[in-house]
């Protein structure tokens, strides 16, 4: 059963020969277009919520009424996202997606600008595919069970400092560019990163064998286990108390 509640709002019309590509895969331009969605969760209790989006800016936070709501400009008419939603049982499934065309970068004046929030409550196993450009992943109020970021070029800011009262795992692929991950000190922390890594600069953690670890390790009764893999970039790890300090 596919349930989606989506109000649009229309800033201004694509013309008509704005649409698709320009020879030589060059994002054609049109004007600026906007609009709000929204999903309903339904009777689900617990959600997979997938992000993608091929090239653009992406900011990512709780505090939804609703399972989700964002707000979405762009300039390429291909870049249409779309939105959809099933619900199985009590488990929901969320996807969010640029259209045709996210294969192609940002040039010249194309511009491609998502602000979603998510729902705090609902359990959420979040999944989360990038390709160029920059995001801020704020997801400090979510209830996640589950973290697989897939980044691309440009760069990325993954806050992942919550109260969190469960253990769950997050997987970050690198690609080429910068990531940061802000990680809490008040629960165990165990880093690992493998694999074509460029360069690795840990704050507020130590090395233990082939991974980083915070204070709390081994001590608390909630842990975060983080998987950092691929990528040629640099990965910047800072517990939160590191950056209260600094």
């Amino acid at each position: 059963v596919m349930v989606l509640s989506i109000v649009m709002m229309v800033a201004t019309a694509v013309l008509a020969g704005a649409c698709g590509m320009q020879p030589g895969g060059t994002p054609q331009v049109g004007k600026m277009q906007r609009e709000t969605k929204s999903v309903d969760p339904e009777n689900a209790r617990s959600v997979s919520a997938q992000l993608k989006m091929g090239a653009g800016e992406l900011t990512l936070t709780g505090g939804a009424d609703q399972l989700m709501e964002g707000d979405f400009s762009y300039n390429v008419a291909d870049w249409k996202p779309k939105v959809s939603y099933d619900v199985s049982g009590e488990k929901g499934e969320l996807v969010v997606k640029q259209g045709s065309g996210d294969g192609a970068g940002l040039s010249g004046d194309a511009r491609n600008e998502w602000d979603v929030s998510l729902n705090d409550e609902l359990p959420t196993a979040l999944v989360v595919q990038l390709g160029a450009g920059e995001s801020n992943l704020d997801l400090d109020s979510l209830t996640l069970t589950g973290l697989d970021l897939q980044m691309g070029a440009g760069k990325t800011t993954v806050d992942l400092t919550g109260d969190y009262t469960s253990d769950f795992d997050a997987s970050i692929e690198g690609g080429v560019g910068e990531a940061t991950v802000l990680l809490p000190s008040e629960i165990g922390v165990r880093a690992k990163a493998a694999g074509g890594i460029g360069t690795i600069n840990a704050k507020g953690l130590k090395k233990v064998d082939n991974a980083y670890v915070n204070d709390a390790y081994g001590e608390s009764d909630t842990n975060l286990s983080v998987d950092v893999k691929g990528g040629v970039g640099r990965i910047n790890l800072e517990t939160h108390e590191c950056l209260r300090s600094s």
